[in-house]
């Protein structure tokens, strides 16, 4: 497939989410985790049927017990594939050590939502975000859930983002659509559309936080599982705001097949399935980006980029020193140009190259060539540390690999969010 000629035929969608695909309803409500009223943290969606869906989770090993269940209902931690109809997420609370009373709370969930929505309980995955190691009660299921049936929409979609937001200071939304360009679906214009939520506690080994992926091309959930998994390891895999793997990673993705009712599901290998693992990537990228621009206490978006590695593995490990370092992230947030901290954090990461052969750039800025310092205007840097996001190159010159991290600075906010987050 021409990727350039293709993405000349993605189309954003305007205040797309989760809900514009075709197939899909949304609600996000005030259900009680949270003690502000006026602050919604249950949100619900549903699809008109069951649905292909496919998930991928954290491996942390204190996951939470929704993750748990996710994976029961997605056929086993080695599946991940499946059909759903509905996911309920709430915030507040992230229900993860909690044992045997979190899980049965979980299971529960289930029950409630498939008796309202009318299906199985099976076809029910479940969510949470919050403080960890808290029990939770019941009861703002037992009454947030018929709640937000009934406030369901195609329009409803805003909402259910505001609803599963923590720290985060915005709602995190996208979606693209595209008429396909294969034969066998002429005619049909795709939609991909997503929301999720993630601030701190942020380096994914799996997915993101929290996020839902939506589309309404015909898929079968094996391949629907293959698709997101490649795309979650080259988008919200390469995000990290403080090194930290959260216990309720999840990603979810469902597919509804109504752009295309009578077509067959795409398969792998094909020129359809390409167009639409490149319509997934883009939706992914674009929320994995806000959710590093997003970084509590963030300032600035940070693209770390390296090149010249031993291998691609390396280049990621390179990246993520970089962008991990509490003195990197710092100097951003100080608008200091000091590549030393940049040159400091990959010769520590333990691969192989030879400082000699180093290239440093900062906003574009050459600031290292051959390991050595090369003269730059500083009152020019300062300028461009003002733009909303911040790159960083870096060459090693040993190779061929190559990787991109995104990330945040590191300001006095984050220990003011995270010393009085239970609070």
């Amino acid at each position: 497939m021409d990727i350039e000629a293709f993405d000349t035929k993605l189309r954003a969608v305007a205040d797309g989410g989760v809900t514009s695909a075709r197939g899909f309803r949304a609600a996000g409500i005030h259900a009680g985790f949270r003690k502000n009223p006026e602050r919604a943290d249950f949100a619900l969606v549903v699809a008109d049927e069951p649905v292909s869906a496919a998930g991928v989770f954290t491996t942390n090993r204190f996951c939470a017990a929704p993750v748990t269940v996710c994976r029961e209902h997605l056929g086993g931690a080695s599946c991940g594939s499946g059909r759903v109809q509905a996911i309920a997420i709430n915030s507040g609370n992230a229900n993860a050590a909690t044992g045997e009373p979190g899980l049965a709370l979980a299971h529960e969930t289930c029950d409630i939502t498939s008796q309202v929505v009318g299906c199985a309980p099976e076809e029910v995955l479940v969510a949470s975000t919050g403080v960890i190691g808290q029990q939770m009660e019941i009861a703002p299921f037992e009454t947030g859930i018929p709640a937000a049936y009934e406030q369901l929409s195609h329009e409803g979609g805003s909402d259910a983002a505001r609803a599963i937001m923590t720290t985060d200071t915005h709602p995190k939304e996208f979606a693209v659509s595209y008429e396909s360009g294969v034969l066998d679906y002429v005619g049909c214009r795709f939609t991909v559309g997503g929301m999720c939520k993630g601030s701190g506690m942020i380096m994914p080994n799996m997915a993101t936080m929290i996020a839902v992926i939506t589309t309404d091309a015909p898929v079968e959930p094996a391949t629907l599982h293959t698709l997101l998994k490649a795309c979650v390891d080259t988008t919200f895999n390469k995000v990290t705001v403080d090194s930290d793997t959260s216990t309720n990673d999840t990603c979810i993705m469902l597919a509804s097949g109504a752009a295309a009712t009578d077509e067959a599901p795409i398969c792998e290998g094909t020129e359809a399935y390409e167009e639409l693992a490149y319509a997934v990537h883009v939706v992914c990228e674009a929320l994995a980006r806000a959710i590093a621009g997003d970084g509590e206490g963030a300032s600035r978006l940070v693209t770390v980029t390296v090149t010249g590695a031993p291998s691609d593995e390396d280049a990621d490990t390179a990246a993520r020193a970089v962008a991990n370092s509490p003195l990197v992230k710092t100097a951003i947030a100080g608008r200091d140009c000091n590549w030393g901290r940049i040159a400091m954090a990959l010769g520590k990461c333990g691969v192989v190259f030879d400082q000699n052969d180093v290239s440093i750039d900062i906003m574009d800025i050459p600031v290292c060539r051959d390991g050595l310092t090369v003269p730059f205007d500083e009152d020019d840097a300062l300028r461009r540390f003002e733009a909303p996001e911040i790159t960083i190159s870096a060459d090693l010159g040993a190779g061929e690999g190559i990787a991109r991290v995104w990330t945040c600075d590191l300001t006095h906010d984050y220990v003011s969010i995270n010393g009085d987050y239970r609070t």
